[in-house]
């Protein structure tokens, strides 16, 4: 592990990035396996998903932002996935082209979001900004794909929407585990230093 990525950080990190995962895959599953679901129930899950992914990005950043130069985009993508939450609750009653073109957008405002703080962490030696990359080529193909067939219907949208959460939710799960790892090889590290000295 490098000196960007200190244990004290990443202890206090790598439990909202497994929750954020842990939320997008049961997201993901509900609209897989509930796609008679009514317009309005989507709405108000992608309201909730949004909401809290967007809680725990915001704590993520502001928790880490004295070691990590590259904090403030986590802070960027929670606002992005705030907003978007507050939306789909503000509005319930819009159209499902509507819903399709919020979703979209926020999918690809949060992938660029992720890829640039991908390309930061790389410049800072971080060893796990390749889980950050492929979090956010996910998220904006995904916004793309929306953005290319509006027309679709509803159980199609579903799909989509379920297979890129599960996807994403699974990339965000295997990064935290990783970032867990990490805290025990330092602290191990840690303890075989101090046994040394004493």
């Amino acid at each position: 592990m490098t000196t960007s990525e200190p244990a004290s950080a990443i202890r206090g990190v790598w439990w909202l990035v497994l929750i954020r995962g842990i939320v997008a895959i049961l997201f993901g599953l509900f609209a897989l396996f509930a796609p008679g679901t009514a317009l309005l129930a989507l709405v108000f899950v992608f309201g909730a998903y949004a909401i809290i992914d967007g809680i725990t990005a915001i704590i993520a950043g502001i928790r880490h932002r004295k070691e990590e130069s590259h904090w403030g985009w986590h802070v960027f993508q929670g606002v992005v996935s705030l907003i978007a939450g507050i939306v789909a609750f503000t509005w319930p009653g819009v159209t499902v082209l509507a819903i399709l073109f919020v979703i979209a957008f926020w999918s690809i405002v949060n992938g660029v979001g992720q890829l640039v703080e991908s390309f930061t962490m790389r410049k800072m030696g971080a060893a796990t900004w390749g889980w950050m990359l492929a979090g956010g080529v996910v998220s904006v193909l995904f916004g793309i794909v929306l953005l290319a067939w509006p027309g679709a219907g509803l159980v199609t949208l579903l799909w989509v929407v379920g297979i890129f959460s599960i996807v994403f939710g699974v990339i965000m799960v295997v990064w935290a585990l990783r970032l867990r790892r990490a805290v025990d090889a330092r602290g191990g590290i840690g303890q075989e230093q101090r046994a040394t000295t004493e």
